[in-house]
C-alpha cells in the first residue's frame, strides 16, 4: 500500500496538514505578508491573550493551558519590543509568526490549543480593527494639535487685513484670524469625520472564525469589553468580509489632505516673491544646490504632494474590494501596506503642520498693501450707494464705470477724487472717500462675517470646542 508522503519539515506551514509538499519558494515569496503586517504584533498579541483567557473561562481549554499561553505571549511581547525576536521568512504572516515563537516557548500541547474556535481569517480583521481604531484616535489627536495651531495664529493677526481671493483674483478685504479659522473649520469637520468613522468601526469580529462561526460556547461579549470594543459583530459572514472601516479611514484621511493641501498652496503662494505675506522659518526650509539665494517652502509642497499617495490608497482599496464574493480572499491582504501608508502619511503631515504655521512670520504692511490694491473696495463702493437707495444692481454698474475711470487713470480707488467719483452719480459724497480697510471688514458685522467682534467671538468658540474634545 502506498504511504502517504511526508511534507517536508523545513517549509512545513502550520495549515500543511492537507499538502503533500511544500510550496514554491516564489509563492512563498509572493504570498508572505510578514514584511509589512509585523507592525501589528502588538494588536495580534493582544487579541490572542484575550483570546486564550476566554477559552479557559468557558471550560474549552485547560486554565493551565491558558495560563501558558498568556506567559507565553507576553515573552514574545517583550522579545519583539527588545528587539531580540528573530523574524523567520518561513512564516508568511504575523499570526505564524507570533505562534511558531510561541509553541518553541511553551511546547506544542499547550501552543496549539490558542488557534481553537479561531481563524487567521477573524484574527486579522481584529487585528487590523484594533490599528484602524488606534489611528483614528492619533488622527484626532494630530487634527486636534493642528487646530490650536490654527487657532494661534489666528489669535495674533485677528486685526491683520489681507485680500480675499475668488478666481485667485483679489476680491475683498478680509481678516487673516477670519480665513485661518476657515481651515479650522476644515479640520473640525474632518475630527468628526474620523469620530464617525471610529463609531462604525468599534466592532469586535473575534469568534467569527473563517466565517461561520465557531462550534464552542464562546463569550464574545466578554472579549470584545477585554479588548475595548463597544460590542462584538452580528454576523460572521461581514465579520470577516468587512473593510468598510477601512475605506471610511482612507476617505477622511484623503479629505483631510485634501485641506491640508490646501492650506499648503496658499503658504507656498504667500511666500514667493510676487506675493510675499509670509517668511518661512528656517527650521521649516531648505535651500537649493546650486542656488545660494533659495529658501523653498518644501515642507509645504512636500504637505500637497503627499495628499496624492493618501488619495492613491484610497482608490487601491476601492479597486481591491470590488469585485470580492464574500467572504475572505486573499486580495484582502492587501488592504494592510495601503493602510499602514496613509496612517504614516497622515501623522507626520499633521504633525509637521502643526508645528510649522506658529513659525511663520507674517508681513503685515505687504498684506494691507495688497488688499487696498486691485480696486477691492468696489463692492464697499456700490453698497455706499445701495444705503442710499440705489437698486444694487445698477450700483454695481456704476461702481464698474468707477472702476474703469479709475484703470484709464492709473488710479486706485481711494486715489480718486470726489469729482471722479460724482461723474458717475452725484449721490457721491465726501464720505465716500473714506472708506477703506478697516470700515470694509467691519461692515461684514454678521454671523460668520469677517468683522472684528465677529472674529473674536468665532475664535472663543473654537477654542472652547476644542477644549472640549481634548478634555480640558
Amino acid at each position: 500500500m502506498t504511504q502517504p508522503s511526508t511534507p517536508d519539515t523545513r517549509t512545513a506551514k502550520l495549515w500543511g496538514g492537507r499538502f503533500d509538499k511544500p510550496t514554491d519558494a516564489v509563492v512563498d515569496a509572493y504570498n508572505a505578508s510578514l514584511g509589512f503586517d509585523r507592525r501589528l504584533y502588538r494588536e495580534d498579541i493582544t487579541g490572542s491573550i484575550a483570546h486564550a483567557r476566554m477559552l479557559a473561562r468557558q471550560g474549552i481549554i485547560p486554565t493551565e493551558d491558558a495560563e501558558r499561553i498568556v506567559a507565553g505571549l507576553g515573552e514574545v511581547l517583550a522579545e519583539i519590543e527588545r528587539g531580540e525576536f528573530v523574524w523567520d521568512e518561513a512564516h508568511e504572516d504575523i499570526h505564524m509568526a507570533v505562534e511558531a515563537r510561541l509553541t518553541a516557548l511553551i511546547g506544542p500541547e499547550s501552543a496549539g490549543k490558542l488557534h481553537t474556535a479561531r481563524s487567521r481569517n477573524d484574527q486579522v480583521a481584529l487585528d487590523v480593527r484594533m490599528a484602524a481604531l488606534a489611528a483614528m484616535d492619533q488622527a484626532m489627536l494630530g487634527l486636534r494639535g493642528l487646530r490650536g495651531a490654527l487657532l494661534t495664529v489666528a489669535e495674533q493677526h485677528r486685526e491683520t487685513i489681507l485680500p480675499g481671493y475668488t478666481h485667485t483674483q483679489r476680491a475683498q478685504p478680509v481678516l487673516l484670524g477670519h480665513h485661518f479659522l476657515a481651515y479650522v473649520e476644515m479640520f473640525e469637520r474632518d475630527t468628526s469625520r474620523f469620530a464617525d468613522c471610529r463609531r462604525r468601526a468599534d466592532v469586535m469580529p473575534l469568534g467569527a472564525a473563517a466565517l461561520a462561526g465557531a462550534p464552542y460556547p464562546l463569550d464574545r461579549a466578554w472579549v470584545a469589553k477585554e479588548l475595548g470594543f463597544r460590542e462584538p459583530s452580528r454576523n460572521s459572514l461581514d465579520a470577516v468580509a468587512d473593510r468598510d472601516y477601512l475605506v471610511e479611514f482612507h476617505a477622511a484621511a484623503a479629505l483631510t489632505m485634501v485641506h491640508i493641501s490646501r492650506l499648503a498652496e496658499e503658504i507656498i503662494l504667500w511666500s514667493s516673491a510676487e506675493f510675499g505675506f509670509l517668511t518661512l522659518d528656517d527650521a521649516f526650509s531648505t535651500g537649493s544646490s546650486i542656488m545660494p539665494q533659495k529658501k523653498n517652502a518644501d515642507v509645504a509642497e512636500l504637505g500637497r504632494g503627499k495628499a496624492g499617495r493618501v488619495f492613491g490608497n484610497l482608490i487601491a482599496l476601492l479597486t481591491t474590494l470590488k469585485g470580492l464574493p464574500m467572504t475572505y480572499n486573499k486580495d484582502m491582504q492587501e488592504d494592510k501596506e495601503g493602510f499602514f501608508d496613509t496612517v504614516d502619511t497622515l501623522l507626520a503631515t499633521l504633525d509637521i503642520f502643526a508645528r510649522m504655521l506658529p513659525t511663520l512670520q507674517v508681513n503685515e504692511a505687504r498684506m494691507a498693501a495688497a488688499a487696498l490694491s486691485g480696486y477691492a473696495l468696489a463692492t464697499d463702493v456700490a453698497d455706499y450707494l445701495a444705503h442710499k437707495g440705489v437698486p444694487f444692481r445698477q450700483a454695481h454698474t456704476i461702481v464698474g464705470r468707477l472702476v474703469q475711470d479709475g484703470i484709464r487713470q492709473g488710479k486706485e480707488l481711494h486715489e480718486l477724487s470726489l469729482e471722479d467719483y460724482r461723474r458717475h452719480s452725484e449721490l457721491f459724497e465726501e464720505d465716500v472717500r473714506a472708506i477703506n480697510l478697516k470700515s470694509s471688514v467691519s461692515a461684514r458685522d454678521v454671523q460668520g462675517g469677517t468683522a472684528p467682534n465677529r472674529v473674536r467671538t468665532e475664535l472663543a468658540g473654537a477654542k472652547l470646542r476644542l477644549a472640549a474634545e481634548s478634555g480640558a
